[in-house]
């Protein structure tokens, strides 16, 4: 299933996307199902209605009412997960990412925050403010917690994935240089794009494994990676995150970015006001936000 949220009035709803150009209300098709994916994910009971109503859909005529289908084009997709209780970010977690900046791999996942208020949708603008001159996307794989845990043996780990989703860890590294720490450059409003959608672990490879990461700069590819460099993968993550903080419904994990960042590029080239970013992901999707003065 392709999970998303989408605006539908002032309403923030939860839906899926039966295919590229069709979706699915699912407050409209079952009024008793909660409205935002944090309550939904993490109810298996819930999930399952919910996937019923996937496949009724795709059976023609077995949906009703037939007023919960809506033409995806029509609406504005949102982050699948509007306001998770937390963004787990990774820092150097791809060889060829570790290998650009001539650093040894980490021996153990090196984790920092992003601020939930820096999400923005999937074709939203980047908003750079005037003194915001150093500013650089990263294309990544993102996980979304589906059931809590804490102390998740990595063995378990399967069991408290939702999907995953594309991710854009757009970054001030001005800030994050001069504060010698992430959370300030790394939660800028509108840097983190995010979604299409949410896509299930039953459509990927187990653990999103050999999935193509690229990442576009005005239609050049820029980076250009896969799953398979990750130095940690994803059960590890879940495992090392939740050693002693609970994981939520709806919690991001965002894997890491490949190499071909604009820091390390010789010269450094950084985001400015009429440039497109995109963040491709195998089988999962693709973002494309313009970067725009505010």
């Amino acid at each position: 299933m392709k999970l998303i949220t989408f605006r539908r009035g002032s309403d923030a709803r939860p839906g899926l996307a039966l295919d590229d150009a069709i979706g699915l209300d699912l407050g409209a098709a079952d009024p008793g199902l909660p409205g935002r994916w944090n309550e939904l994910l993490g109810e298996p009971a819930l999930m399952q209605r919910v996937a019923r109503l996937a496949r009724d859909a795709s059976q023609q005529g077995e949906l009703r009412p037939a007023t919960a289908l809506f033409p995806l084009a029509g609406v504005e997709l949102l982050p699948p997960v509007p306001a998770p209780s937390k963004i787990i970010a990774v820092g150097l977690n791809y060889r060829d990412h570790a290998e650009e900046q001539h650093k040894p791999l980490p021996d153990r996942p090196l984790l920092f925050a992003k601020a939930p208020s820096c999400l923005q949708s999937p074709a939203g603008p980047i908003l750079l403010d005037a003194d915001l001159t150093q500013v650089d996307g990263e294309a990544e794989l993102a996980v979304v917690i589906g059931r809590a845990g804490r102390a998740i043996p990595r063995e378990r780990a399967r069991d408290h994935i939702a999907g995953y989703m594309c991710f854009n860890d757009v970054s001030d590294r001005e800030a994050q240089y001069a504060d010698k720490q992430w959370f300030r450059g790394k939660s800028i409003d509108t840097g983190g794009p995010c979604g299409p959608w949410i896509v299930t672990p039953d459509e990927l490879p187990d653990l999103a494994n050999g999935l193509a990461v690229a990442g576009y700069l005005n239609g050049e590819s820029w980076q250009r990676s896969n799953t398979r460099q990750l130095i940690f993968p994803v059960d590890e993550l879940i495992r090392w995150a939740s050693l002693h903080m609970t994981l939520l419904p709806g919690d991001l994990i965002s894997t890491g970015t490949p190499g071909g960042v604009g820091i390390y590029r010789d010269p450094p080239r950084f985001l400015r006001p009429g440039d497109v970013v995109e963040v491709e992901i195998e089988g999962i999707g693709r973002l494309t936000n313009p970067v725009l003065a505010r």
